[in-house]
């Protein structure tokens, strides 16, 4: 696939529609995690620079096709002023005369942000008439919101078909660390794939196996693959319904030569909370009245093998309940080690989805990942080998 970037296109005068993802956490008025407003930043800084006009088009939350005033844009402005370092003016409506007018006073150097996407119904059913009063506003378009590609909207894949269109920097980025760790990854690779339930990870073991030498599987979903091999799991989180499919995949890895991973030793505890008693034992010797909350030592030690042999790592989910200590050490272990061999020079580590950009970040091994992706449908359904209706609109 191949798709345009900034460099491409002449944005010199141009009314430039950007679609972003600024969908932020609130709280009273605030956003408390800017991360995705400012890692829009570098691309509206490239537009100014080549003399555009950026116009930011975007969602927030799910208003359903209906004015919803909490749910309004403008409540971000603050920070999107913050991290681009110039004054962000604001339209009521993203498409008609309020949004034509925005537009029209726009001055160079100058950046607009119109008001909520999905306040209309023709966003996201992809409605053609409103595509093209959004392509009405501009002369080009730019989507660097990888995190809404998968998305079939108006503002991420129907206005593309009707301007001459390019990836952002963001989407630049995340679109060419895929390809590297998928498409054209150096080998040996490895995924690691943790998680509560293999029922919501089934196209993606099915994909990854049939493009990864090794999976190394975790968290909750670890506890079906051993239930499936006969094991007594106790009271873990496990779906018991579904160690036919679990023998299932591993009956297809190895046909494809891909090595399953699976914890050797686990850490148990009767209780679900901080700081609970816990003891470590023999992966198929949980007590009947406990559950397994992490992976062992032993299972580290294995784990760290693997990805010393890795050149290429794609990751998605935790291996524990990383959220309550003591059960996140397994997790901490395997990313920090991920993160000093890709310090090293010696893996190329891309990870996305919500726990896991959260477990990398709990360990303070995010930022020395290659890629971490803060698109958590879209980067599952790339891994799962779909095709990204946004991604694709961009294609040349």
């Amino acid at each position: 696939m191949t798709w345009k970037t900034l460099d491409d296109i002449d944005l010199d005068g141009k009314v430039v529609l950007t679609r972003v993802d600024i969908n932020v956490p609130m709280e009273n008025g605030r956003v408390t995690d800017a991360t995705r407003i400012e890692r829009i930043a570098p691309t509206v800084r490239d537009i100014l620079a080549r003399g555009g006009k950026p116009v930011l088009l975007a969602h927030f939350d799910r208003p359903k096709g209906k004015v919803v005033p909490e749910m309004s844009l403008r409540q971000v402005l603050p920070a999107l002023s913050d991290a681009l370092g110039v004054e962000v003016t604001f339209a009521e409506d993203c498409v008609g005369d309020a949004a034509a007018a925005a537009v029209a006073a726009l001055p160079k150097g100058g950046v607009l942000l119109l008001e909520n996407t999905r306040f209309h119904k023709g966003e996201e059913k992809n409605d053609p008439d409103f595509a093209a009063a959004l392509a009405k506003l501009g002369d080009v378009y730019v989507n660097d919101a990888f995190s809404a590609a998968h998305r079939a909207h108006a503002s991420t894949e129907g206005i593309a078909r009707l301007l001459p269109s390019a990836a952002g920097r963001l989407m630049q980025a995340e679109l060419e660390a895929l390809e590297k760790a998928l498409a054209r990854p150096e080998r040996p690779v490895v995924a690691v794939v943790g998680g509560a339930k293999v029922s919501t990870k089934l196209e993606l073991l099915g994909n990854l196996i049939e493009k990864v030498d090794a999976v190394v599987i975790g968290g909750g979903m670890a506890n079906t693959f051993l239930a499936a091999q006969g094991i007594d799991v106790g009271k873990s989180l496990c779906e018991h319904d579904m160690t036919d499919t679990a023998r299932e995949i591993m009956d297809k890895a190895h046909k494809a030569a891909c090595e399953i991973v699976l914890p050797v030793d686990v850490v148990v505890a009767r209780e679900f909370k901080a700081g609970a008693q816990n003891d470590t034992v023999a992966a198929n010797a949980c007590p009947p009245d406990a559950m397994i909350l992490d992976a062992g030592p032993n299972s580290i030690a294995r784990i760290a093998t693997v990805l010393s042999g890795a050149r290429t790592l794609v990751w998605n989910g935790p291996l524990g309940a990383f959220e309550i200590p003591p059960f996140n050490v397994a997790t901490d272990a395997a990313a920090r080690q991920a993160a000093a061999l890709t310090k090293a020079g010696r893996l190329l580590s891309v990870a996305g989805g919500g726990d896991t950009v959260a477990a990398l970040n709990a360990s303070g091994s995010a930022s020395d990942f290659t890629y971490v992706s803060t698109a958590g449908g879209a980067f599952l359904e790339w891994l799962e080998g779909k095709t990204l209706p946004g991604v694709a609109a961009l294609d040349q």
